[in-house]
């Protein structure tokens, strides 16, 4: 099976172990054990819990505790519609395994994780991708995405919120998209790992899970958690896609680490001092970026509505990747370039970092785009 190279992690393994400055990072700035044990207040039992445990093969699905805490983050789901997968990566992965075949239209929302069009058209799948754009707030429009669907797409698979734009489909907006996919028969795939981390209102925005019978969510501890290290994530789908998609599983899973398994449960016990805490460092650091972006002339982007990313366009005639490594070789600071996304005169960056790393890397890059200028 050939697939194309994945072009923002080839990137990430280049330079990230070599940046002063990690504005490429999309994780919610990362949690000690320490921190997080004190978060969900179990540092009298961590000890005894951990020495006592068994290191063998966890529950195949995911432990009882984990997939019930899963399941509390959603309004409509239960611990038999969840799966535990090796982070997102392996529950996107396992989704367009099991359910996509050679010749299957599926749609995908561009930008996004390039999974969601790279692994459907490495099994023969007829791709049809729908730019998203910046005069649209990088929103789908509707009436492209109805042509593009047809009578008989497979599958819809897109990111909400959205990496790398930061743009939100609200529960009006995913109703809607529900509708055209009901009408053809189709499965939608939300890749919800940023979901949590709304700038407004409550934070959560509705999971595509609790409002269609043919939803399929995908999330992990990654983002919005700050447990990126745990590498777990989750699937959230109609008993027919648990079945199929554990076929798959079978083959490269068995099942995630009892260690993992235990520190996720904790840490979605304690889910809203997490997100709390998280909410608090996306607004505070949007903030940061927005009087950034406002001040500097090279610089635009739709200010982000959710997630931990904006995409930066700039008024330089040079492309993305040459910028971005000039950028690190030069300052130290490290962004994503668009090319790796596929979306060329853009920028990704990350604000979701500790609030010094990003003013000192903000105020280097800044410098570093007037001097360019200048030439």
């Amino acid at each position: 099976m050939r697939i194309e190279p994945f072009g923002v992690e080839m990137w990430m393994n280049e330079y990230e172990t070599r940046c002063a400055y990690n504005l490429a990072e999309t994780c919610v700035e990362s949690l000690t054990v320490a921190q997080l044990l004190d978060i969900v207040g179990a540092r009298e039992v961590f000890s005894d819990d951990l020495l006592s445990m068994h290191l063998t093969y966890g529950a195949i699905e995911g432990s009882q505790r984990l997939r019930t805490a899963i399941a509390a983050l959603y309004s409509r789901q239960g611990p038999a519609d969840v799966l535990v997968t090796h982070g997102a990566i392996g529950a996107n992965a396992l989704v367009h395994q099991a359910l996509v075949e050679p010749g299957d239209r599926v749609v995908a929302l561009v930008p996004t994780y390039q999974q969601h069009y790279s692994i459907p058209a490495s099994i023969g799948a007829d791709v049809r991708l729908l730019r998203l754009r910046e005069e649209n707030g990088f929103l789908p429009d509707l009436d492209e995405l109805r042509a593009l669907v047809g009578t008989h797409a497979k599958l819809i698979a897109f990111s909400n919120p959205n990496n790398p734009t930061g743009s939100l489909m609200d529960e009006a907006m995913l109703g809607q998209i529900t509708e055209i996919a009901r009408q053809a028969g189709a499965y939608i795939l939300a890749d919800e790992v940023y979901r949590g981390l709304n700038q407004q209102g409550s934070g959560t925005t509705a999971s595509i899970a609790d409002i269609y019978e043919a939803g399929i969510s995908t999330g992990s501890m990654s983002k919005a958690f700050s447990l990126a290290g745990l590498r777990l994530g989750w699937l959230v789908a109609p008993a027919e896609v648990i079945a199929a998609v554990s076929v798959h599983r079978d083959y490269n899973t068995i099942s995630v680490g009892m260690i993992d398994d235990y520190f996720a449960s904790l840490a979605l016990e304690a889910k809203d001092a997490i997100l709390t805490r998280n909410r608090e460092i996306v607004r505070g650091n949007l903030a940061i970026l927005d009087e950034w972006v406002t001040a500097h002339p090279l610089v635009h982007y739709v200010k982000p509505r959710s997630g931990t990313t904006a995409l930066l366009g700039y008024d330089l005639d040079v492309p993305s990747r040459q910028l971005c490594v000039e950028l690190v070789e030069q300052t130290g600071v490290m962004l994503t370039p668009g090319s790796a996304l596929d979306i060329e005169g853009y920028l990704r960056i990350g604000y979701a970092n500790n609030p010094k790393i990003l003013i000192e890397g903000l105020g280097r890059m800044g410098d570093f785009l007037t001097a360019h200028a200048r030439h």
